[in-house]
């Protein structure tokens, strides 16, 4: 399994190249996220402002905007789309933490604590109902076909998950099955549709989607293992919620296969909501270092990231594609 990025010369990996290289056409996607936001009651946008303007780095629909820009495409269509896109990742951020029952969200108290759950969820419906008004407007049947499949199969990987929640038994292959969907499907859609709009063949849209698909699974892969190595400053969420939460992510799913009947023990417990208090959450964090857990998550990470950035071969250098491969490096990079 490789464990190696191809790396850029210079400092840290950064979202600075691919944010400076999409600015202009950024600036014309938040123009219509604020347009489309617009409600007569007054509490939608209230809401959805406060999650969209949370200080999250807008990463899924840069990634259109950056693909159509490797692609050289010149027009204005992606904009609208990226814009969907950004809709579904709010959408199912407002319903993910109504079902998690999330006090935090990048740092900041979730619309679900301020709002409530009703008025969350409501507001959730309200914008992937505008995602789709957008993806129609887009003009383009194929990337409409794209972005619904993805809201699909994002809902599935969210009902797969809350299925396994305190189980277990969950294995490595249904945990990857899950990411894959709830998170890996929409990076994976976002991507794509830079080649419909761009009017490229099956091949660039492959290329772009497994770039997408595989950035996906390593963004997620990062987030679970820095659950139980990172601070809620850092992570803009409370430190341990998935361990509280008895989701068997990959670094207790490796920490759980590895341990002796006593730590095995003590994760059944954990797991089932029967220890999951500071000093329980301090035990694990010593488990997933102990047996390597955290450290292999990490290393299944890079995996991923490198063939998110295998996947750009077929492209020509670029401007656009070093900041695509930067942006691989920097969500990989987060773990340190």
């Amino acid at each position: 399994m490789s464990a190696t990025l191809h790396r850029l010369a210079g400092t840290s990996p950064s979202l600075d190249p691919m944010i400076d290289l999409v600015a202009e056409d950024m600036a014309a996607v938040n123009r219509v996220i604020v347009d489309r936001m617009r409600s007569e009651i007054p509490l939608i946008p209230e809401l959805a402002g406060h999650l969209i303007a949370g200080g999250g780095k807008r990463l899924r629909p840069m990634l259109t905007l950056a693909g159509a820009r490797l692609l050289g495409y010149g027009g204005t269509r992606h904009h609208l789309l990226a814009a969907a896109v950004e809709f579904i990742h709010t959408a199912t951020l407002l319903h993910d933490d109504v079902v998690d029952g999330s006090d935090l969200r990048r740092g900041k108290r979730t619309a679900n604590i301020i709002w409530g759950n009703p008025a969350s969820v409501l507001v959730g419906d309200f914008l992937f109902s505008r995602s789709f008004e957008l993806m129609v407007e887009g003009g383009s049947l194929r990337a409409l076909e794209i972005l619904s499949n993805a809201s699909a199969v994002i809902a599935e990987g969210e009902v797969n998950q809350l299925t396994a929640v305190r189980r277990i038994d969950l294995g490595e292959e249904r945990y990857l099955d899950i990411i894959g969907a709830k998170t890996a499907a929409l990076f994976a859609a976002a991507c794509r549709i830079a080649a419909v709009v761009a009017d490229r063949g099956e091949t660039e849209e492959l290329a772009l989607d497994s770039y997408g698909r595989n950035l996906g699974i390593a963004f997620q892969l990062v987030d679970d293992a820095i659950d139980y190595t990172s601070d809620s400053g850092t992570m803009g969420k409370d430190a341990g919620d998935d361990f509280r939460e008895g989701k068997m992510t990959l670094p207790v799913i490796l920490a759980y296969a590895r341990g002796g009947e006593d730590e095995r023990a003590f994760w059944r417990d954990a797991v089932s909501g029967r220890r999951a208090g500071d000093e329980e959450f301090a035990q694990a964090v010593a488990l997933v270092r102990q047996t390597r857990a955290v450290d292999d998550t990490f290393a299944r990470a890079r995996h991923y990231g490198q063939l998110a950035i295998d996947s750009l071969a077929l492209f020509p250098a670029s401007a656009a594609k070093d900041s695509m491969i930067e942006a691989v490096e920097f969500a990989v990079a987060r773990a340190y």
